[in-house]
């Protein structure tokens, strides 16, 4: 006997076992039920996601020798033949080949003819977009008022190139992409049928690499049935797909919190020995950080069943909130760039180096300390914890400010002293304990500040809260929660403590502001010239005796301040 494909073995024949599209069941269901048929249905979804599988059990309600219902029977000649794709009164077109107005004419004068067995001739046009402009044009007549024994069923992937007119005709159902969740689900009840053991981690794979569509994933786990010899494991998954084991993007992040730029670049010539795809290695990265950011805001919607959980909070609470988003970034942007790299494994390198440029401060402070036994009490004391670190700066900042300079040696009494200094050192008339929180002053400092772009639209709109030696306190509008983009309060904290001479925390609230902003005093300082200026046209005896004598109105948007 041949061997069928699980594809075409599991397709679905009743409403009952379709996965992932209980929205369209639900709809189709209720109107077989009362009997509320429309003559046009058109399914939209990308790939394997179960139009054509829809359309034939549609099919089988409209003509089910046991009577028109949402629950065929699915053994009678009428339903066997539609599973098998034999049945004279159910027409699968490919529009893709038969795209012109002379098949369509074929087609439409054919419909007019009564069923020969069934109780409907149902046309199903798959890939309906493809048709020519004069092939919708001439359907569209029959698609509005076609004969009381025709249903059109339509299923496109690109519903964009369909006519409005067209869509104006038929009643749309759009087919989600499943989650890797029921994928993963349906993938196990077929292989406990099957009698074939798994590994559910290898069938979590599997179901993000078939990208939301059920046939790629069935098609996916025979290749990994073959593959396996009859049994679907990890590691010969991982193997078959080329994806990364995270073991590999966590020694990563190991490495990188170690400040170990060494150990990152072993890690990318391991993934290089074994022949991984780089581009899957930043996918799953940026899969990895997603979920990091997850477990660092939401760590209730981190399942306790995830086999990598404990590893991921250990690494969620290691990194600061905001370095996860930039590392995200800095993933998507590399994959993105691999094209245009030397080779695909430069461009995975060079990824990596730029998580290690723009680690957090903090990060890089840490690692120096631990790497220096006689000052393990200085970073005990002086190193924020994770918790107590959300602005940390993500670029570097002066080199007074958090690290020692590379210039100075690195004997062990040295490198003490300066830390010392730098972090300890007395408060000075030129260093003063508390600086100024009025808005005044607010305004006076900005005013010194040598800002622009956007750091300076920012602290412009922001009000002075509390500054206490070591922070600074700011309160935005949420009106203007656009400017708080991270380069411009890198650029505004790092201004600020060249200002005053000493590393400070830059912190920004979101609320409405108290007292008036510098760009709000601008904009009335602005108001009032103009005021003065329309006030002294006014007051012109040429422009008042011009008004009277013309009946004119003055424009006051055309005056300008001097």
């Amino acid at each position: 006997m041949s061997y069928q494909v699980l594809a075409r073995k599991w397709r679905p024949k009743a409403f009952s076992s379709l996965v992932g599209q209980e929205h369209v069941v639900r709809a189709l269901t209720h109107a077989l039920t009362e009997q509320r048929l429309h003559h046009a249905y058109l399914f939209t979804g990308t790939r394997g996601v179960g139009k054509t599988t829809l359309a034939r059990i549609l099919a089988k309600s409209l003509n089910c020798e046991g009577g028109l219902s949402a629950t065929p029977c699915g053994v009678c000649s009428t339903c066997s033949e539609i599973d098998s794709g034999r049945f004279i009164d159910l027409l699968e077109i490919d529009a893709a080949t038969n795209t012109g107005i002379d098949e369509m004419r074929q087609l439409l004068e054919n419909a007019v003819y009564a069923p020969t067995r069934g109780r409907f001739k149902v046309y199903v046009i798959d890939e309906v977009h493809m048709l020519s402009k004069s092939a919708f044009n001439a359907m569209l007549k029959t698609l509005e008022e076609p004969p009381e024994h025709v249903k059109f069923i339509l299923a496109t992937t690109d519903p964009q190139k369909i006519p409005v007119t067209v869509l104006s005709r038929c009643l749309q159902f759009n087919l989600k992409q499943m989650t890797p969740a029921s994928i993963s689900s349906h993938l196990k009840f077929i292989l406990d049928a099957e009698n074939i053991s798994a590994d559910p981690r290898a069938l979590s794979l599997l179901a993000r690499s078939a990208a939301g569509s059920m046939r790629d994933a069935l098609s996916l786990l025979d290749q990994a049935i073959a593959h396996g010899s009859g049994k679907v494991e990890e590691a010969q998954v991982r193997d078959m797909l080329g994806t990364v084991d995270l073991d590999y993007l966590f020694s990563i992040f190991d490495a990188l919190l170690a400040g170990d730029a060494a150990g990152m670049l072993r890690v990318a010539d391991d993934m290089s020995t074994r022949s991984l795809s780089f581009d899957t290695a930043l996918q799953e990265m940026g899969s990895l950080l997603t979920r990091l950011q997850i477990a660092q805001f939401a760590p209730q919607a981190i399942v306790d069943e995830l086999p990598e959980r404990v590893r991921l909070i250990d690494l969620a609470n290691s990194l600061d909130p905001e370095f996860v988003q930039l590392a995200f970034q800095i993933a998507v942007h590399g994959r993105k760039e691999l094209p245009l790299a030397p080779d695909d494994e430069a461009g995975f390198v060079m990824t990596l180096l730029r998580l290690f440029a723009f680690r957090p401060e903090q990060l890089a402070y840490s690692a120096k300390l631990a790497s220096t036994p006689s000052a393990s009490k200085l970073a005990s004391s002086n190193v924020l914890p994770v918790s107590e670190r959300q602005s940390a700066p993500l670029v570097k900042a002066p080199v007074a400010s958090y690290r020692v300079s590379s210039t100075v040696p690195e004997s062990e009494p040295q490198y003490a002293e300066v830390v010392s200094a730098s972090m300890t050192a007395p408060l000075t008339a030129e260093c003063p304990a508390t600086l100024p929180v009025s808005s005044d002053d607010w305004h006076s400092i900005l005013s010194a500040l040598k800002l622009g772009g956007m750091a300076r639209e920012l602290s412009q709109h922001c009000e002075l809260r509390l500054s206490d030696g070591a922070q600074i306190i700011l309160r935005l509008s949420p009106t203007h929660r656009h400017l708080q983009m991270k380069p411009a309060q890198d650029k505004l904290q790092q201004s600020l403590s060249e200002h005053f001479g000493r590393p400070l925390q830059l912190h920004i609230e979101l609320a409405e502001i108290e007292s008036n902003t510098p760009a709000e005093t601008a904009q009335q300082d602005r108001q009032a010239l103009q005021n003065r200026a329309v006030a002294a046209i006014e007051q012109d005896g040429f422009v008042r005796e011009v008004i009277e004598l013309f009946d004119a109105t003055l424009i006051e948007s055309s005056i300008k301040p001097v």
